[in-house]
């Protein structure tokens, strides 16, 4: 997934950064809801998450914003504002969830795959696929039965293909998916981590579309 986190506490940012690195997705840090509405003009994300005190403004307007525009991208709101009434109004406002500041970033990792298997279509964390048997909250392979060890990006990578099942993905996509906007991508990267899938999974996991782009292979 690529994520965009809008958190202007320098410390608390880097943590949330890292961990979400650390998850095999990739993250663009802003600290200014400015900055953030140029991101989201130009960028295709899978996930939000929401600080509301800002130093350009509150993060309700700003979500409000997205809903008004039919912006359906998932947002997490992450704030220090603990009231009942803070909650339901970010949660009015369309967020689609709400976690206070301080937090385990443990279970933001695990919020964060929540709300991404909702929107999926797919709330159950285990999935079925052929001879593999995937955890999506574990982040974890069995084939035929034996664990098998992903990399964070072979992970990140495959679960972009289990989110969108039969539809074909350009490597543009895929790159978009798994790199924040300053990272340095090598032309071949997408190839190498499919290979690296087909040795581990099977074969047929990722099917190839020449020219175009790569699929999730039939079951």
């Amino acid at each position: 997934m690529r994520i965009l986190l809008i958190e202007d506490d320098t410390v608390l940012g880097a943590a949330v950064r890292d961990q979400i690195a650390a998850d095999g997705q990739s993250v663009d840090w802003v600290t200014r809801l400015d900055a953030a509405g140029d991101a989201v003009k130009f960028t295709s994300y899978d996930l939000i998450l929401l600080d509301l005190m800002l130093p350009d403004g509150r993060g309700i307007g700003f979500l409000k914003g997205l809903r008004a525009r039919g912006e359906v991208t998932p947002v997490i709101i992450l704030t220090a504002l603990d009231q009942v009434s803070d909650r339901i109004e970010g949660l009015n406002a369309g967020a689609d969830d709400y976690l206070v500041k301080p937090f385990d970033l443990a279970e933001l990792s695990a919020r964060i795959g929540s709300v991404a298997r909702r929107y999926s279509g797919n709330p159950n964390p285990i999935v079925t696929h052929g001879p593999l048997e995937i955890d999506l909250a574990a982040r974890s392979v069995h084939r035929d039965g034996k664990p098998v060890q992903l990399t964070a990006r072979e992970w990140a990578l495959f679960e972009a293909f289990l989110a969108r099942p039969g539809q074909l993905l350009s490597k543009a996509q895929l790159e978009e998916k798994l790199y924040a906007f300053d990272a340095e991508v090598e032309s071949n990267t997408i190839e190498v981590h499919v290979s690296r899938l087909r040795k581990k999974l099977g074969s047929a996991v990722i099917e190839t579309e020449r020219g175009m782009g790569y699929r999730l292979g039939r079951p």
